[in-house]
Formats: C-alpha cells, structure tokens, sequence
C-alpha cells in the first residue's frame, strides 16, 4: 500500500462472495481500535453475531475491543432506514463519539436503500467528501456478482474512491486459493505485484508476489507457476 492507507482517505475493496472483504475491513478496524481509535462497523448484510464468530475463528480480540468501547459493530437494516438517516448516523458517530475509522460492509446492502444507483453514487460522494475533510478513514465493501469466472459490479464507485483493493479466487494444484492485488492508490505510490494471502488465526496474512499469475483481471484467474511462491498451510510446516 505504500505506507498503509491515510487518514482523510477511503479504500474500496472488491470482490466475490467469501473471499475476504469484510475479515479484511475487520482486520484495518481492531487495527485502529487497538490503537486507542474510535472504530463504527456499519453492517447491512451481517449481524453483529456473525461479525464475532468470524473474528472468534480467526482469532482476533474483537470482544476485548467491544467491550472496552473502541469499536462498535451497528447493525442497518436497509428496509427501515433512510439513506439520509444513514448519513446522519455517520456524523453522529464521527462528530459526538469521535469515530475515526468507519466500515461500509456492504455497498450492496446500502444500494437496497435507494430507489436509483445514482442517488447512492450521489449519497456515498457527499458522505465520503464530508469523512475526509474530518481526517476520517472510511472502508467500503461491494461484493461482486459471482465466484468464479468473470465477475459482474453491481455499480462502479471506484473513481470516488481514493484506493482500490481487488480480492479474487484462483487455482492451483487442485486447490482453490485468494489473491489480493492494489490496483489503485491516489495518494502515492504503492505495489503492483498481486499476492497470494490466507485468512486464519491470527488474521491475515499475506504471501510472496505471484509472478507466474494470469487471468486475474478477465477474470479467470490463474496459476500457473511452481509450488515455492504459493503460502503454505499451518499443518505444511516444518
């Protein structure tokens, strides 16, 4: 990422069902509430439940942080909230309880709350301006249309967005395995190599550069190099 994500910025990440966003946007979130940060997790698509069972499998402190009032998981039911009072939550928790991190996950379940894809385009750019000029950091989640082969947006929000983070599946060796890729950064430089990268206890962690790798952006992902660069399993080890 070139020195990590900024404070005044917004990250999108995207991509298939499963593959990683929210467990990532979690990860940035315990990340900050450890930190001594104020951190929101909006959820329309997930309860606050699941968010905790994902973290317990993943071994991540998330009750400590909840507990000791650094992070907070809102749940949003898109069926009976505005996207105006969306909005007015944001700033509520920004302006009075000092949120310095917030999490959209997802898009998606925000899309359900309006009557037209550009009002969200509309909403999400005013929404965003105002969290920047606070110096907040704001995480958006959209999941794409499918899991394997090419994959379909529900809308395009990426040229709002200050960095964007493409999580995909491919194939190796009879194994379905995540790549994560940058493939936009606004505020400076940042990699171009696509890595291989693990959800499991202890979080997230991320491989080697995978430079025998095709397809990610027809996407069709492939692997087509050797064994050595892919990440090995806890049970592969020594």
């Amino acid at each position: 990422m070139g020195g990590g994500l900024e404070r005044g910025t917004n990250a999108l990440l995207i991509g298939g069902a499963g593959v990683g966003k929210s467990s990532l946007a979690l990860t940035y979130a315990l990340a900050a509430a450890q930190r001594g940060e104020h951190a929101v997790i909006y959820a329309f698509d997930e309860g606050a439940g699941t968010v905790e069972a994902r973290a317990r499998t993943l071994g991540l402190p998330l009750r400590e942080m909840l507990d000791g009032g650094f992070l907070r998981i809102q749940q949003i039911d898109p069926a009976e909230m505005s996207p105006g009072e969306f909005a007015y939550i944001v700033r509520g928790d920004v302006e009075q309880n000092h949120a310095q991190l917030v999490v959209i996950d997802s898009l998606n379940g925000y899309l359900n709350a309006m009557p037209d894809e550009r009002f969200l385009i509309l909403q999400m750019h005013e929404l965003l301006s105002y969290l920047g000029q606070l110096g907040v950091l704001s995480i958006l989640i959209l999941a794409q249309h499918g899991l394997v082969g090419p994959l379909q947006t529900p809308l395009d929000i990426s040229y709002l967005s200050d960095a964007v983070l493409m999580l995909r599946y491919f194939e190796a060796r009879g194994e379905v395995r995540r790549a994560l890729s940058v493939v936009k950064k606004r505020s400076g430089n940042h990699e171009h190599a696509i890595r291989e990268f693990k959800l499991g206890q202890g979080g997230v962690s991320v491989g080697p550069p995978l430079t025998d790798f095709e397809g990610i952006f027809s996407g069709t992902p492939h692997y087509t190099g050797g064994r050595d660069p892919l990440m090995q399993d806890v049970s592969d080890v020594g």
